[in-house]
């Protein structure tokens, strides 16, 4: 189990979206949760996206900025994953 960085909720691991700083410094969403790397997480909910973006929570745990693409992606997985789940 993971802690969402929104909400502050355990979850399982594979229930939520990951985003990890390579050993290089590369900033990346592992969708697989293999890739290598400090990793952070949050839940697929829109809320807990913008909780942790505004409260730059994620850049606090990664020790890094994050790049504006890495939070567009970020947030197309979560309508992505909400769209899923109405069907």
């Amino acid at each position: 189990e993971r802690q969402c960085l929104g909400c502050n909720v355990h979850r399982p691991k594979r229930e939520l979206i990951r985003v990890v700083r390579c050993p290089d410094g590369e900033i990346v969403l592992d969708a697989k949760g293999k890739t290598s790397g400090r990793g952070a997480y949050i839940c697929p909910e829109k809320t807990c996206f913008i909780k942790a973006r505004k409260s730059k929570r994620i850049e606090n745990v990664l020790e890094c900025s994050i790049p504006e693409h890495i939070y567009d992606a970020m947030e197309a997985r979560i309508d992505e994953l909400s769209e899923e789940a109405d069907d």
